[in-house]
């Protein structure tokens, strides 16, 4: 792999483990609440994506393209990712959102007619083996109520990544995704005005997550793909749940417990075989 594509590749593998500990910061030790956090993160995604079109402009490439289907599924993980982590720690937040987005793929890719061998099903039973375990009651357990937002979260990214498929520029279509749903944050803060607060801390760590973690860092990741072949970007991505597992143990004082780290090894281990038998298919 060539020096620049490996760089750029650990950068955004950083971004993406940021944005769980930027989310789980603002909201563990700021007033910012989750509806607002969600909006200035979409918002300032959505500014510093624009921005960066605008930047590589050259008769009319830069136009803003998208859909609303990929907005509401933009809209959904982002909010339900903001409010689990009220309660979740941000290593925890990481796996269960990529475990989700990573099984619902396989199995929509299954349903479509993929091919189901011996090795990808041990694969997937593992992942999922390791998420129920994750969430058995005991000591140890995430909250309930938060890690269904978790998953909720990594399914919608996962809808939202499937409908992104064949969708033309990635950048054009992650900008006019998030330009869309931007309203719909707004309107989900509106509705929630009550519940509203914020301080000068919340408010940077939420525009650090949109427009740096979000926003430069999707840029860069998109950047980084055309280094990669289809494998190496799957398999690359089982780092971000340990990279933000290992940060909030460093920055948030997060305990790395037994069960997450044995949950960690059957999620992300029964991930890599499944990506290992697809290649191999």
């Amino acid at each position: 792999m060539p020096l620049r594509t490996l760089l750029l590749t650990a950068l955004a593998m950083l971004a993406f483990a940021g944005n769980s500990l930027l989310c789980r910061l603002a909201l563990k030790d700021t007033e910012i609440d989750a509806a607002s956090f969600t909006s200035l993160r979409l918002a300032s995604g959505a500014l510093t994506l624009w921005l960066l079109l605008r930047l590589r402009l050259r008769r009319g490439d830069g136009a803003l393209a998208g859909s609303w289907s990929g907005a509401v599924a933009l809209f959904a993980y982002a909010a339900a990712f903001s409010f689990a982590y009220i309660s979740l720690d941000a290593g925890v937040g990481a796996l269960l959102l990529f475990g989700a987005v990573q099984v619902s793929m396989l199995l929509w890719g299954f349903y479509r007619g993929e091919r189901l061998t011996a090795l990808t099903a041990t694969g997937l039973l593992l992942a999922l083996g390791g998420l129920l375990a994750l969430l058995l009651p005991g000591t140890s357990a995430p909250p309930l109520g938060g890690a269904l937002l978790m998953l909720l979260a990594g399914a919608a990214w996962g809808v939202y990544s499937l409908l992104g498929r064949g969708g033309g520029d990635p950048l054009t279509v992650t900008a006019g995704n998030f330009l869309r749903a931007t309203p719909l944050a707004l309107l989900a803060s509106a509705l929630l005005l009550s519940q509203a607060n914020w301080d000068g801390p919340g408010l940077l760590y939420a525009l650090l997550s949109g427009a740096l973690t979000s926003g430069i860092g999707y840029a860069v990741w998109y950047t980084a793909l055309r280094g990669l072949k289809a494998f190496q970007a799957a398999t690359v991505q089982l780092s971000v749940p340990i990279i933000a597992a290992l940060a909030g143990s460093l920055v948030l004082d997060e305990a790395l417990s037994l069960r997450l780290t044995l949950s960690s090894l059957a999620v992300l281990g029964g991930v890599a075989v499944v990506l290992s038998a697809k290649q191999r298919g």
